[in-house]
């Protein structure tokens, strides 16, 4: 977020003093894709993405958790194909070299790999919830917590 901020002040002040800064649109992008990708982890584990619920808070008991339990293996496996896509991508960028088609010409594989490091952590995320569900975690504690959560 302070890239972000940094890059806009420097196209503000080159704006200002006649002065272009080459790039600063592009790296602005890039930091806003970090810090997305970087948030998405930290944002599960507060329980603040969207989830199912409307549909799993209509079911109790062995339902429920079962509902859970396949939730929970789509989005794990779901992410963990992404980061591993994410990661084949920042190879061949870097194998090929690939840089940007902006005037910074950025090696790509720079700004990719906080993409990938973010699903990553984000399907290790998915995953340490799955294992906290299969160890019995209390369903309707984890939908109260979440709630608290929500209303502070």
């Amino acid at each position: 977020m302070v890239a972000i901020l940094v890059a806009t002040l420097l196209q503000i002040l080159g704006g200002l003093s006649d002065l272009y800064v080459r790039g600063t649109d592009a790296y602005a992008g890039y930091a806003m894709a970090a810090s997305s990708f970087f948030a998405l982890a930290s944002t599960l584990k507060r329980g603040e993405h969207i989830r199912v619920t409307l549909i799993l808070q209509r079911f109790k008991g062995r339902v429920r958790r079962a509902l859970e339990f396949w939730c929970l293996s789509v989005a794990v496996v779901m992410s963990a194909f992404f980061a591993w896509y994410a990661w084949d991508m920042v190879y061949w960028s870097w194998e090929f070299e690939s840089r940007s088609d902006s005037m910074d010409a950025t090696l790509l594989w720079i700004p990719q790999t906080a993409m990938a490091l973010g699903m990553t952590v984000l399907a290790i995320a998915f995953l340490d919830e799955f294992v906290e569900i299969a160890r019995g975690r209390d369903l309707a504690q984890s939908d109260m917590s979440a709630d608290l959560q929500h209303t502070e």
